[in-house]
């Protein structure tokens, strides 16, 4: 009897951990920020069941669900961050300069403290990336911030699958430095990309024709047993990139990069791609457009390294200008919490309209991610994922209030328990407090997180070379 209450309470554990908790509730009175139709001023908004079913004016909540009062404040959709690391466990998988067959589905830490800190800050969905030291790297993962829900739970059901890429120096360093192999240089970045979409076109091609014919002799079971060619997981998901089954997000700082890449992606029919970081690209901001790529950019953040000396304030701008699809990211634990005033600075330097701002942190991202039919916008039939703010969002002096994933509440700022900031400790010193944040915040390099173990504290590789 024991065994099987012990077998039910695992099941039922089990179910719990699967589930993807949704809530309704009914916000009224607001200033509704829909992103696809402009400002609605008095309106009401209606979550059922993790739905948004209506918006408009006097409108009833069902019984019992709870009424919350907007009058004064704004709503707009959650933010969503299509360049994260936080919740990831593992973030690189540094040993080859191709990786495409790992996963950060199985990276995935639902109990960081960070998710919280997000959600403060009005962030709904992220896109928890592998690293950047390799040139084609590991499989991204698209999350809701669910936080309290197990791994599973957190996945975005229906995102489309994505991978990282790299160019320029994490990927040359880590290899060509740092293990002594393709790619040391530029130029062999480019090379590393070709020669595996040629591998994976070739393997393909004898990989179905291995089935065709073993299909035919296990039917007729005459002549001699096709030569097998096995299964491999890395050329399977590099053909799924080229056949479009996988969408490409590169880490990029430099222009001649980025043409280099698009090159080749027009090469091998690759359509789907989104340059992160794109320091340089403003320079090249037509050429996207007529490529059909997207960036996701910091708004002005840059000079951390030799390769990313060169920017502006005004990239954001000048790519939304060019009818380029623009998203403004995090890359970090710390400008996470604050997105609005990153989109803000589109608008202080750019003379961005507030609406196109508030895009780069809803729609647009959500457009890179393949979920903006779910997110993205406040549209009946949509996801009721939704922050209220006490103030327009893109001011200095707004304050995220209440943050709503699928109609249930995760953060509120009157019920912010002092246990939801674990890793806030008043009584350390400033020394200590800062430390911790230089080392994990804004200026580490997030992308190679896991890789500075090829390299010692003075930037020397351990095979010889310099970082």
């Amino acid at each position: 009897m024991k065994k099987l209450l012990l077998m039910l309470l695992t099941l039922g554990l089990a179910s719990a951990t699967y589930a993807q908790e949704k809530g309704s509730v009914l916000v009224k009175n607001g200033t509704v920020i829909t992103i696809a139709n402009g400002d609605m001023e008095n309106t009401d908004v209606l979550i059922r069941d993790g739905v948004i079913t209506e918006i408009g004016q006097d409108l009833r909540a069902p019984r019992g669900v709870q009424t919350i009062d907007a009058t004064g404040k704004f709503v707009m959709p959650g933010i969503i961050d299509a360049h994260s690391h936080i919740a990831g466990v593992d973030i690189n998988e540094a040993t080859n300069p191709v990786t495409a067959e790992v996963t950060m589905e199985e990276s995935v830490d639902p109990n960081d403290i960070n998710i919280y800190w997000a959600l403060a800050g009005g962030v709904t969905s992220i896109h928890l990336m592998h690293g950047s030291a390799n040139v084609i790297g590991g499989q991204n993962e698209t999350l809701k911030l669910r936080y309290g829900a197990g791994m599973d739970a957190m996945r975005f059901e229906g995102a489309p699958r994505t991978i990282k890429f790299a160019l320029g120096e994490n990927p040359t360093r880590v290899h060509g430095q740092g293990y002594d192999v393709q790619p040391r240089t530029r130029m062999g970045v480019e090379q590393v990309v070709r020669d595996h979409f040629d591998a994976a076109i070739d393997y393909k091609r004898n990989r179905e024709a291995y089935l065709e014919a073993k299909a035919a002799y296990d039917k007729n079971q005459r002549g001699t047993p096709p030569v097998p060619v096995a299964k491999n997981l890395r050329l399977e998901v590099l053909s799924d990139i080229i056949d479009g089954e996988v969408w490409v997000h590169c880490h990029s700082y430099r222009a001649d990069e980025i043409l280099m890449l698009m090159r080749v992606f027009n090469d091998y029919g690759v359509e789907n791609f989104t340059f992160q970081h794109a320091n340089e690209a403003f320079k090249i901001a037509p050429e996207l457009r007529k490529n059909g790529a997207r960036t996701s950019i910091f708004a002005d953040w840059w000079a951390y390294k030799f390769e990313v000396y060169y920017s502006t304030a005004y990239n954001a701008s000048i790519l939304n200008a060019n009818g380029v699809n623009n998203s403004i990211n995090s890359d970090s634990g710390e400008l996470i919490r604050h997105l609005n005033h990153e989109a803000a600075k589109a608008v202080h330097y750019g003379g961005t309209s507030e609406q196109d701002a508030l895009k780069m942190i809803t729609l647009n991202p959500a457009i890179q991610l393949g979920i903006d039919d779910k997110v993205g916008t406040i549209e009946e039939g949509k996801h009721g994922d939704i922050a209220i703010w006490s103030g327009h969002p893109l001011s200095i002096y707004s304050i995220c209030e209440k943050t709503f994933v699928d109609g249930k509440k995760y953060f509120d700022r009157e019920e912010d328990a002092d246990d939801m900031r674990l890793e806030v400790n008043p009584e350390e010193n400033f020394e200590e407090t800062y430390t911790r944040w230089y080392e994990s915040g804004k200026d580490a390099d997030s992308c190679l997180r896991g890789a500075e173990i090829l390299f010692d504290s003075n930037g020397m590789s351990l095979n010889g070379g310099t970082e």
